[in-house]
């Protein structure tokens, strides 16, 4: 039960909402411009399954298996992938408690540990998002320039395609302002993530065959291996969890609880096989010496590079308005004439400044620092291991602390002290490869 001080807080972070949009309250009395209590747990778990397998997953055979090896490298797919499907199912449970219905993460976290989790959450959450979403930047912007070098000799920087990609992601956003508004998108993000993922497979599988000489050896002194194994850790918590579970489950129809576990069954047994199929085939494949970007690597006709790199591109546009969305859902909550259609004319203006603010900004830093792997490295260890494993267990604490089990107790305990240390370790590890790609590596570097 919520301290008098706690209960307090929530009343007054509901107050601070502003003028409700009659369309879109809350029946709590929160507050959001965007959908909620709207989509099927089909819907969400499409959206899941096509999200986690975006462009991606062209990265993740260099930075998961690489530095593992084989044997590490498969343990640490299967403890991590269960661990993490684990983590998402506990959290998805505190949607609701006492009846109140959390539509985001840092609200629960405020309402059960005050103003400052509040903040943390709020900050881990953001920092998250941010970088998940210059990730997808660049790896848009690869995929256009590989196309365009299948073309020339001397293809334009990099930074003029991510400024291309940049520019398809803020149209898409203005256009398809909310994560429920995606249904209609969804079905053409299954036509192209299968399309490449299958074109993908079978030349990797031809590329495998033909390739006699693989090296699967973890190359490196005993430090470097240690620090890449622990980036390696970060980049499979990251394929695997986004650390907006309550922001995506806020937009399921009830029983929301049932419906976002029935979503997650579906990501982590369909959408899981696709992205570490693809992780493993393309390792298998050329070993140690595989590329950051797996299409770097393929062989065959031009065709089947441009038809993947184009492919990507446009899926990834859809993809990364999944992860962005709990960003524009504050802008539009705080900003938007609540009281008007999203759709109206003074909203539609702010919609537009403020996503042209939102991705100006992403596209310059991703210009500037166009380092793929740290990316996936540093939101995966600062942020996002204690958004999905540490703060679930503290949850459980606070709210079943009092009646559970000893052994449950000791549970969650340990997962808060292990993965706190975890963190701790893979963003020194991050840290540790930036300064280096920073000293290697200029300014706006056509990578």
């Amino acid at each position: 039960m919520a301290t008098r001080e706690e209960t307090s807080y929530i009343e007054a972070f509901i107050t601070e909402q502003g003028p409700i949009m009659s369309s879109v309250k809350h029946e709590n009395g929160l507050t959001s411009a965007h959908t909620i209590d709207h989509d099927s747990w089909q819907q969400v778990g499409l959206l899941l399954v096509t999200s986690f397998n975006c462009g991606y997953i062209l990265s993740f055979s260099n930075l998961m298996l690489v530095p593992l090896g084989w044997t590490w490298g498969i343990i640490c797919l299967v403890v991590v992938g269960l661990y993490t499907a684990y983590a998402n199912w506990l959290l998805a449970a505190f949607h609701f408690i006492n009846g109140q219905r959390f539509i985001r993460y840092r609200d629960l976290m405020g309402f059960l540990f005050g103003r400052e989790m509040y903040h943390i959450t709020w900050v881990f959450q953001y920092l998250t998002i941010l970088l998940t979403n210059m990730g997808f930047i660049l790896l848009g912007g690869k995929a256009l320039k590989e196309i365009n070098s299948e073309f020339s000799d001397s293809p334009l920087r990099l930074q003029f395609y991510i400024i291309i990609t940049g520019a398809a992601y803020f149209l898409f956003a203005f256009l398809i302002p909310t994560m429920s508004a995606m249904r209609r998108w969804l079905g053409i993000s299954t036509i192209l993530t299968f399309t490449y993922i299958i074109i993908l497979l079978v030349v990797l599988v031809k590329d495998g065959k033909s390739n006699k000489n693989k090296d699967y050896k973890i190359h490196g002194s005993k430090l470097d291996k240690v620090f890449n194994g622990f980036g390696a850790i970060s980049a499979i918590i990251v394929c695997n969890t986004s650390g907006l579970l309550l922001e995506i489950q806020s937009t399921l129809r009830k029983p929301a609880v049932e419906n976002m576990r029935k979503a997650l069954y579906t990501q982590y047994t369909a959408g899981l096989l696709v992205y570490y199929g693809v992780s493993i085939v393309g390792y298998w494949a050329y070993g140690s010496a595989v590329s950051t970007y797996l299409p770097e690597e393929l062989s065959g006709p031009k065709w089947v590079k441009i038809v993947i790199n184009f492919a990507t591109f446009l899926q990834s546009i859809v993809s990364q308005h999944t992860f962005l969305a709990p960003i524009h859902e504050t802008l539009d909550t705080n900003f938007l004439k609540l009281d008007e259609s999203m759709d109206s004319k003074e909203n539609i203006k702010r919609r537009f400044y403020m996503r042209a603010v939102l991705f100006s900004f992403n596209t310059f830093v991703t210009a500037a620092f166009p380092f793929m792997g740290d990316f996936v490295d540093l939101f995966g260890s600062f942020s996002l291991i204690p958004i999905t494993f540490v703060f679930p267990s503290m949850i459980f604490l606070k709210v079943k602390g009092n009646t559970s089990r000893v052994e449950k107790k000791g549970w969650h305990w340990s997962n808060i002290i292990l993965f706190s240390l975890l963190a701790v370790v893979t963003t020194v590890s991050a840290v540790r490869l930036i300064v280096n790609d920073v000293q290697q590596y200029s300014f706006f570097a056509n990578t």
